[in-house]
């Protein structure tokens, strides 16, 4: 039996499609994100979007975020749904970018006074999100005199004080060490039980580390011809619910053997995508 209830859609990808230079990138890209609601807990959405190089992952995460349009369908966040536009959605790149000329409480309170709060209101939800983050006596800090998790930590805040509870991950396991990708995967558990809408969208090419950390995982890939060449335009292949499987929410969940076989199936299908 589940310990879950499914919510109403949150974010929801429609149909998107996209062409650039000649080139079919996306075709028809379907995806929904549900409010997940556990009984007693507090519990937000990471989803994992993973495929090949080159399949146009990047195009459609800079879709979901709103910097820019598909060529036709929409992508729709919130409940009631609304067309994504530019700021909705945070977006954490690679390499954390942060003013290096400002302290980490002035990185957020800019960000929130760009979002439209008044100078109080931008200190008073930095701090609160300094505190939860755990990073408050970081405050007079730079970015330079930061670790690179507490980088990491800023930048996620940064991008929740300007854009409320979704955001964009690109690649945030990149480079780092089996310590680090853990620490990481903790950080996001973190971040997705600060609140029930907080919902979290992973790009990466890292399967394990997206297996450990997701509540749903979706493939994205081409479809082939009877003589197995690619056609091109990507769209999304599986759907993996890690919720169903009962692989989400679970300690040391890498050591199980329900792990191990999940990540083994995306594996091979990589090889289809």
């Amino acid at each position: 039996m589940n310990d879950f209830e499914t919510g109403p859609a949150i974010l929801q990808a429609r149909n998107v499609d996209l062409t650039l230079g000649g080139n079919h990138i996306l075709a028809g890209v379907n995806l929904t994100v549900n409010d997940i609601r556990r009984p007693g807990r507090t519990t937000g959405q990471v989803v994992g979007l993973l495929g090949p190089s080159g399949v146009g992952k990047t195009r459609l995460f800079r879709i979901l975020a709103g910097l820019d349009a598909p060529d036709s369908g929409a992508v729709l966040i919130g409940d009631p749904p609304k067309p994504v536009e530019r700021g909705m959605v945070g977006v954490v790149a690679q390499s954390y970018p942060l003013f290096a000329h400002r302290s980490v409480l002035s990185n957020l309170e800019l960000a929130g006074k760009l979002a439209g709060l008044s100078d109080g209101e931008a200190k008073a939800k930095a701090f609160d999100y300094l505190k939860r983050f755990g990073i408050e006596d970081r405050a007079k800090l730079f970015p330079i005199q930061l670790s690179g998790g507490q980088r990491q930590r800023v930048a996620i805040a940064q991008q929740f004080m300007s854009s409320g509870h979704f955001l964009l991950l690109d690649e945030p396991f990149s480079g780092l060490d089996p310590v680090q990708i853990q620490n990481v995967c903790d950080l996001l558990a973190e971040v997705a039980e600060m609140h029930e809408l907080n919902t979290m969208v992973i790009v990466t090419h890292d399967i394990s580390a997206a297996v450990e950390v997701a509540d749903m995982i979706y493939l994205l890939g081409r479809d082939r011809d009877n003589a197995g060449k690619v056609i091109p335009g990507a769209k999304i292949q599986a759907e993996i619910d890690l919720m169903a499987r009962g692989l989400a929410w679970r300690d040391n969940i890498s050591t199980t053997p329900e792990f191990q076989e999940v990540v083994r199936e995306i594996r091979i299908r990589f090889a289809t995508l």
